[in-house]
């Protein structure tokens, strides 16, 4: 059995604040993409639902998402309300670091997979179906899913499935449950006058999420050791590779070249690369960024148009296209050299590990669709979902919660476009 090592311990200690900084990143990122009437409640999404979900994961959270073992598919209650997580580690899940580390490190993911879902909705869910829909789609959706794939014994995770850092739990997850609740909640009024109020507030966020996502990616390693070491670069290079390819093809297709755009593709490519980051070369991370950013661009600029609903803020477009590719990539590329602990990919003469890779990715999508059409089903019960059109025409700063993000700035001369 192996005991505690303070060099890995460090290092998970300091990737689990990088990946707490990336909900207010995310915040940021969000709310400088809406209408300035409603970057207060864009920004009180991400933070709320850190506070729901610091409390839901320390008293059934984490112990459904890791706790003992029933049938595959969920944890057992033997760490409610933390019961024995200390100071000792897990050797199920990390054994060189304190128990309490690696919960508080996957605490920080917790946290920000439904934030990433707010990007659906944003500017017209009212706050009362956001609390609710917060702690009931964390308790149902996220934490069997990461039980499925990250928990011993379950069935993902038996079948021999590869999700490194999240493409599975976090990021189709999420995308796929803010289309569902895009869909139901329908579009935005007004939707001509819909513009980024302020983009220096995105570019700002998109800083902090892929400063962050270096703790998201290479502490999955859980050590500090070369597979860290890999994810790191590999998180950076198809970060890289995505921004540009993203600001090509828009370049290309709509003929300028824009900074929401390059910024855009970082997120996407951050996200493409974040299950294979610790299983693939990086010449592998130029090609899954590449096509992450074009991938994604085409999902954000085609598919909302030619479906017609309104994925605000793209939460499906980068979210779950992106990590559905992500995904995939990793059953392509996947290789043994990086990381003797995965498999190899399609690529390296393993054709039945991209199978395993699409059965976790339907399983996925599967799950989250019914269980969030459920969940938006039980809030109705209860409370409204959507905002009324005199709520939305006025901001949801102000009908859900107010007060203003800019009450004494005027722009543009008063109500226009940015304001509106």
């Amino acid at each position: 059995m192996k005991s505690l090592n303070i060099g890995d311990s460090s290092f998970v200690f300091t990737c689990t604040v990088l990946v707490m900084l990336m909900t207010p990143g995310l915040a940021l990122f969000y709310s400088g993409m809406v209408r300035r009437k409603n970057a207060l409640s864009t920004t009180m999404h991400s933070y709320v639902t850190m506070g729901i979900v610091s409390i839901q994961w320390i008293l059934i959270g984490y112990t459904l998402a890791f706790g003992a073992d029933h049938g595959g598919l969920i944890g057992g209650f033997n760490f409610f309300g933390l019961n024995g997580v200390g100071i000792n580690p897990n050797a199920d899940y990390a054994g060189t670091i304190p128990q309490s580390l690696f919960m508080m490190f996957q605490m920080m993911f917790a946290l920000i997979t439904p934030a990433l879902i707010s990007g659906a909705y944003a500017e017209r869910f009212r706050f009362p179906a956001f609390l609710l829909f917060t702690l009931l789609w964390t308790t149902f959706v996220y934490d069997p899913v990461a039980h499925w794939v990250w928990g011993a014994g379950g069935w993902l995770h038996n079948l021999g499935a590869l999700d490194f850092a999240g493409g599975d739990v976090v990021h189709i997850s999420s995308g796929v449950s803010g289309l569902v609740i895009a869909i139901v909640l329908g579009k935005r009024k007004s939707l001509k006058s819909v513009r980024p109020h302020s983009l220096p507030l995105t570019i700002l966020g998109v800083g902090l999420l892929w400063f962050g996502w270096y703790g998201f990616n290479a502490g999955s390693a859980l050590a500090f050791n070369d597979v860290a070491m890999n994810a790191f670069v590999t998180t950076n290079t198809a970060a890289a590779a995505a921004g540009l390819s993203w600001m090509f093809s828009e370049w290309i297709i709509n003929k300028k070249p824009t900074a929401l755009g390059f910024g855009s593709g970082i997120v996407a490519g951050l996200v493409a690369i974040t299950p294979a980051a610790g299983f693939v070369t990086p010449m592998s991370a130029i090609l899954i960024g590449l096509l992450g950013g074009i991938i994604c661009f085409f999902a954000v600029n085609f598919l909302k148009s030619k479906f017609g609903y309104d994925d605000a803020l793209d939460a499906f477009g980068c979210h779950g296209i992106g990590g559905t590719w992500g995904g995939i990539a990793t059953g392509l590329f996947a290789t043994k050299s990086v990381n003797s602990a995965g498999a190899n990919g399609l690529f390296y003469g393993n054709a039945h590990q991209l199978l395993v890779q699409i059965i976790g990715i339907v399983a996925t999508y599967a799950y989250a669709i019914v269980i969030t059409l459920v969940i938006l089903f039980v809030i109705k019960l209860f409370t409204k979902l959507r905002a009324s059109e005199d709520e939305e025409e006025a901001g949801l700063d102000s009908s859900q919660h107010g007060e203003s993000a800019y009450s004494q700035l005027t722009l543009d001369g008063g109500d226009s476009e940015l304001g509106a």
